[in-house]
């Protein structure tokens, strides 16, 4: 299976869009919940190339593989977080090259597997298993259960790590809290009230703070990562969802869904300093590798909105399918 996976690697810069553009600078990668599907996004023309179907009731985040155009889906289900619904118990795999789903990981029974990061040193594949209360952490070649890590809180459904690969954050939904966890002795360290409930979670580019929204208030939580607690609040125009640092580390852009806006947050002030329209229902938030371009996924318009960071400016809407979330950036191998 995993010598299949493998089999379409070489062929990719011939099997995608075939332009020059997509092999200088990559492919963006687009949930499509209501379509059950992965979107494949030419960044070079806007242009969805194809949709994937996963095999599956559906996922909402994706990852990509940093060897090889492999994508790495976990399958959900057709839930939403703390809801009653399905309960997934598998992720995919997708050879961007051959346009298909290759193999799947079966996580043993039903544990809603949510957010695929990949660790920043290490190379390991860290997904949130939702029900378990943990993270589980997958070895991508071979595609096997390593091990896990508790997160002592229930609905851990976002995760974000450290730069230095050091420590990993969850965003425990339900309760509202922030765990955090030594990835190296895979435990948690401490866990950290925030709200009544809270919702996606980053960290800055110098791993000083982590941020997450507060989902009853306007605010961002911003948790100083030396002492493991809440340093300070900013204030937003709407309730914020999914937010990422810029590659420079200057600004921290935050979706606020209800607004169709994007929160600029100045990271040396920790204030809003503006708000950029995008299309309707921003979900997350995705900065391109050239530090130009952020990505904004949003559900309520099927679309993505490309802001051109130095403007602040929208500067195209691209067309999706139903339910778009989550999304990543695959690099040109």
């Amino acid at each position: 299976m995993l010598r299949r996976m493998m089999l379409g690697v070489g062929m990719a810069l011939l099997a995608m869009a075939g332009t020059a553009g997509t092999a200088q600078q990559g492919l963006l990668l687009v949930i499509e919940k209501g379509e059950e599907s992965l979107a494949v996004i030419d960044p070079a023309t806007g242009k969805v190339v194809t949709s994937i179907h996963e095999n599956g009731v559906t996922g909402h985040e994706v990852a990509a593989g940093p060897t090889g155009w492999l994508a790495y889906v976990p399958i959900y289900g057709d839930s939403g977080v703390g809801k009653p619904g399905s309960n997934g118990r598998n992720m995919v795999v997708i050879d961007l090259s051959a346009r298909e789903v290759v193999a799947s990981l079966d996580f043993g029974h039903e544990v809603r597997p949510h957010q695929p990061v990949f660790g920043p040193k290490d190379g390991l594949l860290y997904v949130t298993t939702e029900l378990d209360n943990t993270v589980t952490v997958i070895e991508p070649k071979t595609l096997k259960i390593v091990g896990t890590i508790p997160t002592g809180q229930a609905e851990s459904h976002m995760l974000a790590i450290s730069h230095d690969g050091r420590r990993g954050y969850t965003a425990n939904v339900g309760p509202g809290t922030v765990s955090v966890l030594d990835m190296e002795a895979r435990k948690t360290v401490k866990i950290i009230p925030v709200a009544p409930s809270t919702q996606r979670i980053s960290v800055s580019m110098d791993d000083k703070w982590v941020f997450t929204a507060d989902q009853t208030k306007p605010r961002l939580a911003v948790i100083d990562t030396a002492t493991n607690t809440v340093k300070t609040w900013i204030a937003l125009d709407a309730v914020g969802y999914g937010s990422a640092p810029t590659l420079d580390g200057k600004s921290l852009l935050v979706a606020l869904p209800g607004a169709n806006k994007v929160a600029v947050v100045d990271l040396k002030t920790m204030k809003q300093v503006r708000t950029i329209e995008v299309a309707a229902g921003p979900q997350a938030v995705l900065m391109n590798p050239n530090g130009k371009t952020a990505y904004v996924s949003c559900d309520g318009a099927q679309k993505v909105s490309e802001i051109d960071l130095a403007t602040g400016k929208v500067t195209r809407e691209m067309a999706t399918g139903k339910g778009t979330d989550g999304m990543a950036w695959a690099a040109a191998r």
